[in-house]
């Protein structure tokens, strides 16, 4: 009788490990391959080596780009030096990349280790820049003026929160008024990829004020990118594992209802929404396997989407660019200002077209 009830509670087991294993492959996509899909007028962005993994264009063609990401489970090539933040100005007919000094306030530029960013423009023109931090693989969002004459960021403020544990990406609303998302409910790194591998989806949309801090959506299998329509009333939010990017009203009181929700054989990842046009473009990842067990000899595709008329009952999605990786690996971020589009990666390089 022991003996048959071992071997049941080891059938049971291997079960549920089973189950587990195929739900994990199929949030990962791990079988996806890409078709290549080509743009004829691309080069590496050159002075990014070691990642990209947002960028923010402004009005006036002036690009932010994150670099040096380093994330638990994911390829790092530089993973003694902490991060910068780069500018890049598109109306040059070849742009190059400068970093932006960092005056420091009291931050520990050591330990700078750059994620998600965000602007947001004042009334007098002054713009800040806000940029998910991770020192010590903590989370915590860093408070910048940009100076443009200078080329420099000056730091004013570090926020910390209890509900921002695990912070991916965030969407300025005011100078210090955000909207964030956190890719896991937890912060320590052990239960983290528990929740990981058992698809818990207790990740979560959060505002942030300095008066007001609330969860405002949850559920999310990975929350990842995020972003507002031009007018503002709408929020996008990225769900990875999920493959799907949901559609939200934004109320009054910062609340969120949700509208719709669109379905990609991807892993989509950060969100740039054109000012212009209101479409979305998005970085995305065909196979997740490839990114958290990074294989030099099959590196991880890069994917790029487009999403017209998002707001309506039938919106129209078109893979811009798709390729296995030979040239950009592992793709995060694609955004476009006049006829030019940046597509950034997690730990790569960038890419440069002209549309």
């Amino acid at each position: 009788m022991a003996k048959l009830m071992v071997i049941t509670l080891i059938g049971l087991v291997l079960a549920v490990v089973r189950d587990y294993r195929s739900s994990y492959q199929k949030r990962f996509n791990a079988f996806r391959e890409v078709t290549p899909v080509e743009l004829p007028n691309c080069s590496l962005i050159k002075g990014i080596e070691e990642g990209s993994e947002d960028l923010e264009i402004l009005p006036n063609g002036l690009a932010f780009i994150s670099t040096g990401l380093k994330y638990p489970g994911i390829k790092s090539f530089e993973p003694d030096k902490p991060g910068k933040i780069l500018l890049m100005d598109l109306n040059e007919e070849d742009p190059g990349v400068i970093e932006l000094k960092i005056i420091e306030g009291r931050l520990d530029v050591a330990s700078f280790n750059p994620h998600g960013i965000s602007t947001f423009t004042d009334e007098d023109n002054a713009v800040y820049l806000l940029v998910v931090n991770h020192p010590d693989m903590k989370s915590t969002v860093e408070l910048f003026k940009f100076q443009e004459e200078e080329k420099s960021l000056l730091h004013l403020k570090t926020i910390k929160h209890k509900l921002l544990p695990s912070v991916n990406d965030i969407v300025a609303v005011g100078p210090e008024q955000f909207y964030a998302t956190n890719d896991h409910y937890f912060h320590n790194l052990y239960l983290q990829s528990w929740e990981l591998y058992l698809g818990l989806a207790w990740s979560n949309v959060v505002y942030y004020s300095p008066e007001d801090v609330q969860v405002v959506a949850d559920g999310f299998d990975f929350a990842n990118g995020i972003n507002i329509s031009p007018d503002g009333k709408y929020v996008y939010v990225a769900e990875l594992l999920a493959h799907k990017i949901h559609v939200y009203e934004k109320h009054a009181n910062w609340t969120l209802t949700l509208l719709k929700s669109l379905d990609f054989n991807t892993l989509v990842d950060n969100l740039s929404v054109d000012p212009e046009t209101g479409d979305v473009w998005v970085g995305c990842h065909p196979n997740g396997i490839k990114i958290f067990f990074y294989d030099e000899k099959n590196p991880p595709a890069s994917e790029v989407i487009r999403i017209q008329n998002i707001l309506t009952e039938e919106p129209k999605v078109t893979v811009v660019y798709a390729e296995n990786g030979t040239m950009l690996q592992g793709s995060t971020v694609a955004s476009v200002y006049k006829g030019k589009l940046l597509v950034g990666s997690v730990f790569h390089k960038a890419l440069y077209c002209e549309l």
